[in-house]
């Protein structure tokens, strides 16, 4: 692959990681793995208020993580991935085994 193609292909993944980069943003993809949710849902799942829930759901939205839909006054998000719970279990085994790793005092 060319390197701009490959330099193009990092960042656009690098926006996507950035984006989750976040707890409340994790929460929020975490739970639009098991199904899709409006924003009051989210915005009691996250502790915060609706303003800053729909901004954290604005900037997944830009980098093309969730997708949105308007029924009536409510908005409701889904994952446009459902790839993504699998992801998130990637990144789990590796944060456990990181902790494991931690405890023996080895690094590998």
């Amino acid at each position: 692959m060319p390197i701009q193609a490959t330099l193009t292909r990092a960042r656009r993944r690098a926006a996507v990681i950035k984006a989750l980069a976040h707890p409340s943003r994790l929460m929020i993809a975490d739970a639009l793995a098991a199904g899709e949710r409006n924003v009051g849902e989210l915005t009691a799942l996250v502790g915060a208020d609706v303003s800053t829930v729909s901004k954290h759901l604005a900037l997944l939205k830009n980098v093309g993580l969730v997708d949105a839909d308007k029924r009536g006054q409510a908005v409701y998000y889904r994952l446009h991935c459902d790839c993504f719970a699998e992801f998130l279990g990637c990144v789990d085994t590796i944060a456990r085994d990181r902790t494991t790793r931690l405890r023996r005092g080895t690094c590998c």
